[in-house]
């Protein structure tokens, strides 16, 4: 659509900031030319477990070398963290941790001088066994929320169901891999410390790096424009971003520091592997008496992440019995990270293969199945949620998808020599929303002023400000300029947990609402105004125009209010927080995904022909974004069933694919068609907007989606992600591949 007419909240406005970026105008954070620059170069152990000592003697005579900075001599960190690995000890944790930084003239020269470090070990032994340390794992938290949550009786349910599915799934260890890798450049001013990240959250930079520092918050200055993709890995401060600030200090220069693509392989996180142990007890009839969900996840021996799989299991579907079980297991690789959707889309992996195994032994539709135990109130606390529309999701889908034309049995649709499947799964990933600020600013030159320090990663937020801004103010969009990224803007939350909507946008429609009442505050006060002396509930602001609702014939422009009264500026600053309590209101939004696959049966390939999903996620605010977020989540979920997984060397635990040529990812050929679309029913419980995030719910159950669909083309069962043709061709049984272990 054209953005020079008016818009409204929902309407498919491309993107404000597609021209910048595909023109090369868009400055991502390592593209700031800033005079004297230093460039560093990172040294990573090879090792995974002991005390290191450097040997930087010849790399110091190299050309260019500014410094080699080591455990011998760098910087000590006021207020360090033993999570950081900042060159503060010669304790080595992980394999491919920074040991050494080399700052150079040039990059090249950084570079070379890096190769000339020598590294000596005194190794201690390295915990790189994940089922050898079952015994040993121990429970923990997921943003605060415990990791076991249990209700009812489910030894009881289990003792009186009669089928019972009892099998254990497994999903490997994945790597981000965001375009743009992760990048700082770092000054200082004095105390003054001014960064350019590549980061999903300024503010959260800018905290972490005072209290490091032992600085005022003030004194740092974060700015990032554009995230070059994130995905989760660049939502915490990682040891990078640490380490460029104290070469800066180091050298009194500016550094700049990106990381190469086998760097982003241990120290900046991963999705970690998970051990998924699943009990489901049902009737004849299909009503489940109990789950268990026991989960082991890997963390690192210097901080504990916790991967919630098990928390769709609580959500998901009506039981009276359910108990969710995670444990962490200590191994000597980096501490594990948000992923896309983190627990959520491995943990929907394994209960809805579970849910589709317990409809073949009951020998019921999996549709129905779920249908059977269909949700209307959360099943923990008996509460209604916020908003469910997930029975119309799984109405549309199936009917879009052609459900009802399935044949049941396994190997009984085919396609020429092709094995063809079905499969469908439930989606579903939680509603929330933090503390957001936003800005509003009228100015004389006619032009509209939308502003959050808040962060564009891919998702859209210079357009959806663009776009809400510009709805509430009955104005074109093209007359909208949005600003992001910088520290000193009003501050906004992390753009993360498909949060960033739910949580900035009604701080925009806060603040133009705000400035829009304030416009006509000024304009009935203005004894020169044609609109003077009337009731401000009188007066409508659009296209631009302030007008009378009572009389067409008193009327003026916003830029002759302004002009007249000393060409001010008329500006609001709006701050929301969230308006639901997590306890009074269960959020969370939901889908229903139906996919096809084709396997040949000679040599175990599988391409996924085409997927239907129909999503309730509250009201939609921009079509097209949104589109683009659900499609991108789906080819995630393809790749988690298919392709993705690093592989490492469980003698040193270090990855052997640390590149985008061997650690596969599905391109264009990989993806068949892709119908998506939404219930779009606003959940003005959450916010005024009445929108959820869109960002991660795609990615969730659409691995099991496709594992259930090549189960029914195959008749084989893989329980272990990724789905490589290797599990599908020869006598192999899939379903023992289950009591696999790494290490």
């Amino acid at each position: 659509m054209s953005d020079s007419m008016p818009i409204s909240i929902g309407d498919p406005l491309s993107r404000v900031d597609g021209k910048p970026k595909v023109t090369g105008a868009a400055k991502y954070s390592a593209e700031f030319p800033i005079p004297g620059l230093a460039y560093a170069k990172l040294v990573m152990s090879t090792s995974p477990s002991g005390r290191v000592r450097i040997d930087a003697t010849e790399a110091e005579r190299a050309p260019g070398v500014i410094a080699v900075i080591t455990p011998a001599n760098a910087f000590k960190v006021p207020q360090p963290e033993r999570r950081l690995t900042v060159l503060q000890d010669d304790s080595v944790f992980y394999n491919n941790q920074p040991v050494a930084l080399v700052v150079a003239q040039t990059l090249e020269q950084a570079h070379y001088a890096a190769q000339l470090v020598k590294q000596r070990y005194q190794a201690t032994p390295a915990k790189l066994d994940f089922r050898a340390g079952f015994p040993s794992s121990y429970p923990s938290t997921h943003n605060g929320e415990p990791g076991d949550q249990s209700w009812g009786d489910v030894d009881g349910g289990l003792a009186q169901a009669e089928v019972k599915i009892d099998q254990i799934y497994t999903t490997p260890i994945h790597h981000h891999n965001p375009m743009e890798p992760h990048a700082t450049i770092a000054q200082w001013n004095g105390d003054r410390l001014t960064l350019h990240d590549a980061t999903q959250h300024i503010s959260g930079v800018r905290e972490k790096l005072s209290k490091l520092f032992g600085i005022p918050k003030e004194n740092v200055d974060v700015t990032c424009l554009f995230t070059g993709g994130g995905f989760g890995c660049k939502g915490q401060v990682w040891s990078h971003l640490v380490l460029a600030a104290l070469a800066a200090k180091q050298v009194n220069r500016p550094v700049k520091l990106v990381l190469e693509r086998p760097e982003m392989f241990g120290p900046v996180g991963a999705r970690p592997q998970t051990h998924q142990h699943v009990t489901l007890g049902a009737t004849r009839q299909g009503k489940l008496t109990a789950i268990r969900h026991e989960v082991h996840s890997n963390t690192s021996l210097i901080e504990d992440y916790l991967e919630s799989a098990a928390y769709p299991t609580r959500v998901m579907y009506a039981c009276p019995n359910i108990s969710t079980i995670s444990r962490l297991v200590q191994l000597n690789l980096g501490t594990p990270t948000y992923t896309r959707a983190p627990g959520v889309a491995t943990g929907t992996f394994a209960i809805e293969v579970a849910m589709d195994e317990l409809a073949y032994a009951l020998k019921m539709d999996p549709l129905a199945l779920r249908l059977a135990n269909y949700a209307e109130v959360d099943p923990h606390s008996g509460k209604p949620f916020t908003e469910k529309s997930l029975r119309e999701c799984y109405r549309r889908a199936s009917d879009r998808f052609g459900w009802s034309k399935r044949s049941h049995e396994p190997r009984s649709m085919r396609d020429g020599n092709q094995l063809i499947g079905w499969g469908m799964a439930t989606e579903t990933y939680p509603g929330k929303n933090l503390p957001a600020s936003a800005l509003v600013r009228l100015l004389p030159n006619g032009r509209i002023l939308v502003a959050s320090g808040t962060q564009e990663i891919g998702t859209g937020n210079y357009t959806l400000m663009t776009e809400v801004a510009a709805a509430v103010l009955g104005v074109s969009p093209s007359i909208v300029d949005a600003k992001l990224g910088e520290t000193s803007l009003p501050e906004a939350p992390i753009s993360a947990g498909s949060m960033s909507t739910a949580s900035v946008m009604p701080a925009v429609k806060a603040a133009a609402e705000q400035a829009r009442d304030k416009l006509i505050a000024q304009a009935v006060s203005d004894s020169r105004s044609p609109l003077h002396g009337l009731p401000p509930e009188d007066v409508e602001f659009k296209a631009g125009r302030l007008s009378a609702k009572s009389s067409s014939g008193k009327a003026e422009d916003f830029v002759a209010i302004l002009r007249r009264n000393g060409n001010h500026p008329i500006e609001a600053i709006a701050h929301t927080t969230p308006q639901l309590n997590p306890q009074d209101g269960p959020c969370h939004s939901f889908g229903a995904i139906f996919a096809e696959v084709a396997v040949d049966p000679d040599f175990g390939t599988t391409r996924v022909r085409r997927i239907v999903a129909v999503y309730d996620v509250g009201r939609i605010v921009n079509r097209k974004t949104a589109q683009s977020q659900f499609i991108g989540g789906i080819v995630w979920g393809v790749g988690l069933a298919l392709e993705e997984v690093t592989h490492f060397d469980w003698r040193y635990g270090r990855a052997v694919n640390a590149n985008l040529a061997d650690y596969h990812v599905p391109v264009n050929a990989d993806i068949g068609e892709i119908d998506v679309s939404a219930i779009d029913i606003p959940d003005y419980k959450l916010d005024s907007i009445g929108a959820r995030g869109v960002g991660e719910i795609g990615i969730t159950g659409t691995s099991a989606a496709i594992a259930n669909a090549v189960y029914h083309a195959t008749g084989k069962r893989v329980r272990d992600v990724p789905i490589t043709p290797d599990k599908l061709v020869g006598s192999v049984d899939t379903g023992s591949l289950s009591s696999w272990k790494t290490g």
